[in-house]
């Protein structure tokens, strides 16, 4: 699967943003669904997940209440609404998506090997 993720930009402290991941081919809900960030010079951090039938969903806890994963199977698309933004989740954003990743592996990026290229989020204070 390949996939475009799409949708960041500059925004101010408290502002909003929804992160598009559009995904190629027919088997998209087959595949368990991330979101990652990296921000400068730190290690790529899960924000939020999917579970295979997006039934489930997982969040790091800096953006529990804040941020709400959403997928859309017919559209080959996920989202990430980010509400309440702080200058702290300035960051490449990216999505990931694989067909074995099981539960225990949803926050491990090392799980992914199917990556969109990213996109910024910036956040001004």
């Amino acid at each position: 699967v390949q996939l475009q993720a799409y949708g960041g930009g500059l925004v101010q402290a408290g502002g909003s943003l929804r992160l598009s991941c559009a995904a190629s081919g027919r088997t998209f809900s087959r595949y368990v669904m991330g979101w990652f960030r990296q921000a400068p010079g730190k290690e790529r951090e899960f924000v939020a997940g999917f579970s295979r039938s997006g039934g489930a969903t997982y969040y790091t806890e800096s953006v529990k209440g804040r941020f709400t994963i959403s997928r859309d199977n017919a559209k080959n698309t996920m989202y990430l609404q980010m509400n309440y933004l702080t200058p702290e989740d300035t960051a490449v954003y990216y999505c990931a998506a694989d067909q074995n990743v099981i539960q225990s592996q949803i926050r491990d990026s090392a799980s992914y090997k199917n990556w969109g290229q990213g996109t910024l989020v910036t956040v001004s204070s």
